[in-house]
């Protein structure tokens, strides 16, 4: 199994309000995809739209979401995408991963780069208040 991973750190940001913006469907839409609904309690299904949808597998308030893809993208079924969240010296860090790939193929390298995009987006929300989640995000491939 191979994983993808990426770090962020927000500057003067509670990890209260981090969390919120990840655990919550309205936080989602806000950085990720735009017309997320669904149920954001444990056990429940969030719809990401675009034919993905995961079970809230745990939410740890203020340190951890874990979601596993349940419809999606062949490539994502079982796979989990997590959230940790902790403080570092008046920075709020976010470690994302999207774990449990069975092999590295190609499209792996293109969720890779998109994560990358939406990570960010995640952390223009909280220091700006706007992110550009689906479909204002930046295409970076003919799979965008």
């Amino acid at each position: 199994m191979v994983d993808i991973l990426h770090r962020i750190g927000i500057e003067g940001m509670a990890p209260e309000t981090v969390y919120t913006a990840i655990a919550t469907k309205e936080g989602v839409a806000a950085w990720w995809i735009g017309d997320t609904t669904g149920d954001d309690a444990e056990g429940g299904i969030l719809d990401f739209g675009a034919d993905i949808k995961a079970r809230v597998i745990e939410l740890r308030p203020h340190e951890r979401v874990d979601w596993e893809v349940v419809e999606g993208p062949d490539e994502w079924i079982g796979t989990h995408i997590t959230f940790d969240i902790r403080q570092d010296d008046g920075w709020t860090i976010v470690l994302l991963g999207h774990r449990g790939w069975a092999e590295p193929v190609e499209f792996m390298h293109h969720c890779s780069t998109k994560w990358a995009v939406f990570i960010l987006s995640l952390k223009q929300f909280l220091e700006t208040g706007t992110g550009t989640p689906t479909p204002l995000d930046l295409h970076v491939d003919n799979w965008s």
